[in-house]
């Protein structure tokens, strides 16, 4: 039997002992700053009576899609209050708000460099492949190493597993916008920024909030997952019942998680399905008046 083997695994614990050993300031700052954001907005979501939280839900829903949602998102808050599994969601919620928003933060800035730079797209999509591929398992390994144990090594996990369909879809929808549209921009004197600002993005923006949607949803796959090293919420709940062998606690708790699912999808989804603000973005750069367009 062939004894070759590559030590490539050596080389990722010699450079995370040499992160820990050099740059731990870093990574406490980096504990320091999202264990504050997400304190902040889980005191936000359980802090007040259900009842309050649960009409600002519904309220959402209504705005978003209107009476059906609303009506279907008071009858699931009862349900999550029925089975005991409010602050549990509440956590949960959390965990996926701090991650989906430094994910969005990062990943549409990304794909906005990318869908205008082919060097940047090149070199990003490869490393979009591995963070999407990678079992999520995987990355709750280091992220212990350089977080402990708790709400972080979760939050950043989800942000890294979750962060890949924002760019990529941020990319292909600018890239997908009417390339005679856009020189029609640059031919009225408009700059590439102002383009990029009032043309690409309008256009672009269905296609982007279906990547916005995908990071929410992947970002909630990981709840789970994250409770496995004491994220807490419903992933924790799930964790506990599969120790325990406890059926019922188990369906309780992914039944929370599948009504959570469903209203972030239904809210979210329905913003991409949106008209307006195209045409209008268009008319306003190609309006006289308006700095180097003017005449």
């Amino acid at each position: 039997m062939n004894d070759f083997r590559i030590p490539l695994g050596d080389v990722v614990k010699e450079f995370t002992s040499f992160l820990l050993t050099n740059v731990a300031w870093l990574f406490d700052t980096l504990r320091g700053f999202f264990s504050s954001f997400y304190d902040l907005i889980e005191l936000a979501l359980a802090g007040p009576p259900f009842w309050v939280v649960g009409l600002v839900l519904v309220a959402i829903a209504f705005a978003a899609k209107g009476w059906k949602l609303a009506l279907g998102t008071a009858l699931g808050v009862t349900l999550v209050v029925g089975l005991g599994q409010w602050d549990a969601s509440m956590e949960s919620l959390a965990l996926v708000v701090v991650a989906a928003s430094i994910a969005i933060a990062v990943s549409v800035p990304l794909g906005i460099w990318a869908a205008r730079s082919s060097t940047v797209s090149v070199v990003l999509r490869p490393i979009l492949d591995f963070m999407q591929t990678m079992p999520a398992f995987v990355y709750l390994i280091p992220a212990i190493l350089l977080f402990r144990v708790g709400i972080v090594p979760g939050i950043v996990a989800t942000i890294v597993f979750a962060m890949a369909p924002g760019a990529r879809l941020t990319e292909l929808g600018i890239r997908g916008v009417d390339k005679e549209v856009v020189e029609a921009g640059f031919a009225f004197g408009a700059s590439p920024s102002r383009v990029l600002r009032q043309i690409q993005l309008p256009l672009a923006m269905p296609t982007i909030l279906a990547g916005i949607n995908q990071i929410i949803m992947l970002s909630l796959s990981m709840v789970v997952i994250a409770g496995m090293v004491g994220a807490g919420g419903l992933g924790s709940e799930v964790v506990s019942a599969l120790q325990r062998v406890d059926v019922g606690k188990g369906f309780e708790a992914g039944l929370a998680v599948v009504l959570l699912a469903i209203y972030l999808d239904r809210v979210t989804g329905s913003l991409g399905t949106r008209k307006g603000g195209v045409v209008s973005s268009v008319v306003a750069l190609l309006r006289p008046g308006r700095g180097p367009v003017s005449v």
